[in-house]
This record gives C-alpha cells, sequence and structure tokens, in this order.
C-alpha cells in the first residue's frame, strides 16, 4: 500500500534500529538515561534553548506546556483548526481546567496575525470575564494544508502578546518542515515562542517521542507533570537513540517530501470539481477540496484503496502526506489513481 494518511506511518530507517539495538541506557526518571540526556541536550542545543525534555508524544508535550502557562479559568487562543482545539480530546479543560478560544483566521494560508488575535483577548476585562493566559500557534499549519509561520510572523505575534505579559506555545510538531520551506532555522522559526513542542516521529521518521523546550525552571517542572501524566519512562535511550539520528539525519530529505507534495496538488488542481490553493501547499500536506465531485472525499478514499492508496477523508475534503516512505513513482501511481476515479 503506498500510506499517504499521514507522515506518522514512517517506519525507523536502518540506522535508526541499530541505534536503538546498541543504544546506552539508564533510568530517565532518575534522569540517569545517558542517550536520552544526549537528545535533550541536542534538541536544545539545536533550537537554542535552555533545556528540553523527552515526551511520550506531541500531544502530552503540547498539554504540559498548556498547564504550566496557564491557571485553572483562563482562556487559550488558538487558530479554529489548530491541532490543541481539534485532536487533543479537550485536554486544555480536563487537564488543565482553561478554555479553548478559536479564531479564524483571515489568510488564505490559515495562518493567525496580530490582527486576527487581538480582538479575541480578554485582558483588563470585568472579573467575571474569562482572562486571556496563552496563545498558541501551529507550524506547520496541519489543517491549513501544512502551510507555515515566518520568523517574522512569528515575532510579530510573540512581541506583541509578550507586552500584554501573554506567553506563547508553539505546536512544532512539524517545525522542521517549516525549516526547510522558508529556508529558516528552526532556532529562528521558535525565537520569540516562550516553549515549543516538536515530533521525532512524524516527518523526521523516528518511531516513538517528542521534544518540549523552553527555559530551565519551566522544563524542570514539565518533568514534574510529565510524571503526573504517566509519562516517565525508564530505559528510554532505546527510543531517544532513535530521535537523535532523526534530527541528524532526516531534515535534509524533507525537500523531497515537499516536492512530492507539490507535484501531487498540481495534478489534483487540474482534475474537474477539485479545488486547491497551491499556494497554500507549502510543505509535505495536501488538502484537496472534492466537494464538486461526485464520489465524494469518503468514496473517493475508498476506491483509493482498492487501487493501493490510503487517504484520510476531511469532511469534503481529502488529506494527503508526503514523507519518506512515498517515493516519486508512488506519486505517479497515485495520481494515476485520483485521475481514474475522478475523471
Amino acid at each position: 500500500m503506498i500510506d499517504l494518511r499521514s507522515d506518522t506511518v514512517t517506519k525507523p530507517t536502518t540506522a535508526m534500529r541499530k541505534a536503538m539495538a546498541n543504544a546506552e541506557v539508564g533510568d530517565d526518571v532518575y534522569a540517569e538515561d545517558p542517550t536520552v540526556n544526549r537528545l535533550q541536550d541536542l534538541s536544545a542545543e539545536i533550537f537554542k534553548k535552555e533545556a528540553a525534555i523527552f515526551m511520550p508524544t506531541g500531544s502530552m508535550g503540547n498539554q504540559v506546556a498548556v498547564k504550566l502557562h496557564t491557571n485553572p479559568g483562563d482562556e487559550i487562543v488558538i487558530e479554529e483548526r489548530g491541532h490543541i482545539f481539534n485532536y487533543e480530546m479537550g485536554t486544555p479543560s480536563v487537564f488543565s481546567g482553561v478554555v479553548v478560544r478559536p479564531v479564524k483566521s483571515t489568510n488564505p494560508n490559515g495562518i493567525l496575525t496580530w490582527s486576527d488575535i487581538e480582538p479575541s483577548l480578554h485582558i483588563d476585562q470585568p472579573y467575571y470575564a474569562c482572562p486571556t493566559g496563552l496563545i498558541c500557534l501551529e507550524n506547520s499549519h496541519n489543517l491549513a494544508g501544512g502551510s507555515v509561520i515566518t520568523v517574522k510572523e512569528t515575532a510579530e505575534i510573540c512581541i506583541n502578546a509578550h507586552a500584554r505579559d501573554l506567553p506563547v506555545h508553539l505546536d512544532g510538531a512539524r517545525i522542521f518542515n517549516a525549516a526547510e520551506a522558508t529556508g529558516e532555522s528552526v532556532a529562528d522559526l521558535s525565537a520569540s515562542a516562550d516553549s515549543v513542542q516538536f515530533c521525532l516521529s512524524k516527518g523526521l521518521g523516528a518511531p516513538v517521542g517528542s521534544m518540549l523546550l523552553g527555559k530551565k525552571d519551566f522544563i524542570d517542572e514539565a518533568r514534574v507533570w510529565r510524571k503526573r501524566m504517566g509519562g516517565g519512562m525508564r530505559q528510554a535511550g532505546v527510543l531517544a537513540a532513535a530521535g537523535i539520528v532523526a534530527i541528524e539525519e532526516s531534515p535534509e530529505k524533507l525537500v523531497v517530501d515537499h516536492s512530492n507534495a507539490k507535484r501531487l496538488a498540481e495534478a489534483c488542481a487540474e482534475l474537474p470539481g477539485v479545488e486547491i490553493d497551491l499556494t497554500t501547499v507549502e510543505t509535505n500536506i495536501v488538502i484537496i477540496d472534492v466537494s464538486g465531485t461526485d464520489p465524494g472525499a469518503l468514496r473517493i478514499c475508498e476506491l483509493l484503496e482498492e487501487k493501493g492508496v490510503l487517504a484520510i477523508p476531511f469532511g469534503k475534503a481529502i488529506r494527503m502526506v508526503t514523507h519518506y516512505g512515498v517515493s516519486e513513482s508512488d506519486i505517479d501511481t497515485t495520481i494515476d489513481a485520483i485521475r481514474e476515479i475522478i475523471c
């Protein structure tokens, strides 16, 4: 099967498997796993943050950040299609006692600007209003088709937020994709944010894990809340070893994924009843609006599966995500399959 459902389906490379087999390990709950410690130090160095902590999942990293930045009863502001709002099971309310205020971006690419955010803030409001406690950004933006936020755009939001004593958390699950697309470093893309989470297990290809980064005292407290959430791992170096390889070797391969995504999007845009804003296809995610076709998203995905291609329906659209497990010839096969179904 050609699996375009997500870049989470990537399999560890031979180099990762070898590193995992040979990993030096210890008890990470005691901070004694040398491989985990190396991964954390390497991540902090690359992102130019004071400290980093290895998290089992990106959702846990995001939710620990929300918890540390807010107080119960606060609101967090996020773009209405943000992952923290849509795909983390209401955990901000359950775990942190906060309310999510979704904001619609006025940009075609789904990226928030300060002019989008400012009207939604509750600062110096009457005591019975729910105060804004945190702004959450996402780079790249999954449901907006993998669109990216530049250093300048992030900095503008963070500068204005900090002037109002508001922290900013960056869900950078695919920030290495954003870096490849913009030509800006992951350190610069996240420099203005108070915390950032990124995934090792998506386009970078590690089997498990994400990183949460910020100031040292923030990460020290994150370790406490990771444990409270059941995320204290023991000999986790066997996982961290793959993460080290992922950070060191995978970013340079992302340009191929982006090229494949662009070619797929351009081919689909030519089909009758299909709509794609090609300007939003900046990384490895393609959102294909098929509402103008007879089969519809769900049926198209069923027919694609019969032809050996896996994709995910999202309402009236289909999402396809390229990764290093998908070759150029796989893209050709996928394009042919879609053309047969829609034409």
